[in-house]
């Protein structure tokens, strides 16, 4: 019961921190420089925030498992609110992060999601080395652009050493990544887009050692979704030839997509190309309903980049990776994309997340 009591307050406090307004928090405007190591860290005069980790890895004998390890900082008192003298028991900002494993060999999915209050230390962000942690799962810098990264439960265990080999690069426009349009609803937000990854997983009784590559993402901003936003779709994508591709749609309560929409086109070189809503096409063409709550997730697309003579399909590592978890569900796994570019062929892995598929997003909403 008291584990049940304090999930619920928890919960409470994630509803009360995403529907509090935005007005005293800074909000994501053109200019922004970024900054290397500063923007790794914390950014506290925003509202929300979020460290994103998914990969793709094989062990000694070829087995791929895609991993996804968040963690978010979902700000509670703005900054001219803050009493350092304050309480512990006061926090300026509710923890959670989500730890989700795919098995493709097996094809089995697995999540989990921790949430703290972080009044004991047990959970926060900028402590030394470490960026953020809860519990017994840590995200630290181990140099430029470097890191570790350790979650441990019910899900497995994994053990991750990770290394850029290519640098990190600024979404959007002039410092800002628009999400409607106004300007209104925008976030700063980059990647590294490619990261050797190497280290353990630990998982049904075995410790496999194993290696691939990974895309961080780290986004932060005071906006929420605009007026009439159901969700996103969301594809981060590594070419087998170098090159990398970031493309996320707002979607609409009608199904459209919403205008400000957009992407990144990384060539092997590291050359970055913005891409407007008109520089891309994406069709839905596979579907996977939820047995838990009745969604229809589109799991498979046709996309085309015109600019880059691309046209290509991607498809889920397996159907079902669906975190349900309260208060909100969502897709997010493993893919493997195929198609041609320039008239040669392609291949590439990544993730695909789909949000507001098992329902509306009022949390999230403006």
């Amino acid at each position: 019961m008291k584990a049940r009591s304090i999930c619920r307050s928890l919960v409470g406090l994630l509803a009360l921190a995403l529907f509090c307004t935005a007005a005293d928090w800074k909000i994501a405007e053109p200019g922004w420089q970024y900054e290397f190591p500063r923007d790794h860290h914390a950014h506290r005069d925003f509202k929300t925030e979020w460290w994103y980790f998914t990969g793709n890895v094989f062990d000694a004998e070829g087995h791929r498992f895609g991993y996804e390890l968040t963690f978010f900082r979902q700000g509670i008192r703005p900054p001219a609110e803050r009493d350092p003298n304050s309480s512990r028991f006061i926090v300026d900002d509710l923890k959670f992060a989500h730890f989700a494993l795919t098995d493709v060999s097996k094809k089995t999915f697995r999540f989990e999601q921790k949430t703290s209050r972080g009044a004991f230390g047990e959970a926060g962000f900028d402590d030394g080395k470490r960026l953020a942690w809860i519990d017994n799962w840590t995200l630290a810098s181990s140099g430029d652009n470097a890191f570790d990264v350790v979650a441990s439960g019910e899900v497995g265990t994994v053990h991750l050493h990770l290394r850029a080999t290519k640098p990190a690069i600024a979404h959007g426009e002039n410092g800002v990544s628009a999400k409607a349009a106004g300007g209104a609803s925008a976030s700063h937000y980059y990647s590294i887009p490619r990261l050797e990854t190497t280290g353990e997983i630990f998982v049904n009784g075995t410790t496999r050692p194993f290696r691939g590559e990974s895309w961080f993402d780290h986004e932060w901003s005071s906006s929420q979704l605009a007026k009439g936003e159901a969700g996103w779709d969301w594809i981060c994508l590594q070419w087998e030839d170098g090159a990398e591709l970031m493309l996320y749609q707002m979607r609409l309560e009608n199904g459209e997509a919403e205008a400000s929409s957009s992407g990144t086109w990384i060539a092997a070189d590291g050359a970055v190309t913005h891409l407007r809503r008109a520089d891309f096409a994406m069709t839905p063409i596979a579907f996977w309903k939820s047995k838990a709550n009745g969604a229809q997730y589109p799991i498979g697309w046709r996309v085309t980049l015109p600019a880059q003579h691309m046209e290509f399909t991607l498809r889920a590592a397996i159907e079902d990776q669906e975190l349900k978890l309260g208060p909100i569900s969502y897709w997010e796994g493993a893919i493997d994309a195929t198609g041609s570019r320039e008239g040669k062929a392609v291949r590439g892995r990544g993730y695909l997340e789909l949000t507001g598929y098992a329902g509306p997003l009022r949390e999230l909403r403006r």
